[in-house]
């Protein structure tokens, strides 16, 4: 099964015109110059260009909804393995290409966002867990119940936590995924907000990059619960 954004590679490459969304097989040479590209978590967010917007709404829309629906009606354990794992051996602009800039309540910007915040948490695990633990402490809510991390979270546990998360995209309850994912970002954006406001006399540089990362994950805390709700009544698009 080839993976979406493989096929809309291939059909950058090749001249001749492929339907959106086809899961056709991907020869072995082709990943041999697939190199790994890593993106700090300060290109949270990062745009990507298109020539159509219309055609990459529509490529958007239609590889995400084929990507869910065939993964989830016959789920494959090797299938979502590669999923969970794609942004670790591929790095993320392929995914960025299909989905980066879909609106935020659908389902490609759903699932864009998932991934965004999977690399973030890979990118810098010690970052992810010192925020999370003292959003945790702070935070007086049951988000970190609903994320499901342990007590404390260190960044190993982090990025078991996360990819569990994305791995409830594929093959458990959609929702319930998307909501344990906002959870986790609004007990992240709770401990950002604090550690900018301890940084904020002594190290203002650092204490705006902590804002700008508090105001990005309470949008994304936002956004996701929504997609959940949306889901919920099979309205997610």
């Amino acid at each position: 099964m080839c993976l979406p954004w493989e096929a809309a590679a291939r059909m950058r490459r090749e001249p001749a015109l492929v339907a959106a969304g086809t899961l056709d097989s991907m020869s072995d040479g082709s990943r041999e110059f697939h190199k790994p590209v890593r993106r700090p978590a300060e290109l949270f967010d990062r745009l990507f260009s298109a020539e159509d917007p219309a055609e990459v709404s529509r490529v958007a829309h239609s590889t995400a909804h084929a990507l869910l629906s065939r993964v989830r009606e016959q789920p494959d354990g090797e299938v979502v393995d590669r999923l969970v794992a794609f942004t670790d051996e591929n790095g993320i602009d392929d995914v960025a290409e299909l989905w980066s800039r879909s609106p935020a309540k659908t389902l490609p910007g759903a699932l864009w966002r998932l991934y965004l915040l999977q690399l973030m948490i890979h990118d810098d695990a010690q970052t992810a867990a010192l925020l999370y633990e003292r959003g945790r402490v702070e935070l007086a809510s049951a988000d970190a119940v609903v994320a499901g991390a342990p007590v404390p979270a260190g960044p190993d546990e982090l990025v078991t936590l996360i990819d569990a998360i994305l791995r409830g995209v594929f093959v458990g309850d959609f929702a319930v995924a998307l909501d344990r994912a906002a959870a986790f970002c609004r007990v992240q954006a709770s401990g950002a907000t604090h550690l900018a406001d301890d940084y904020e006399q002594t190290e203002p540089d650092r204490a705006s990059a902590f804002t700008t990362r508090a105001l990005r994950l309470s949008d994304y805390a936002g956004d996701l619960a929504a997609c959940a709700a949306l889901w919920r009544r099979d309205a997610l698009t």
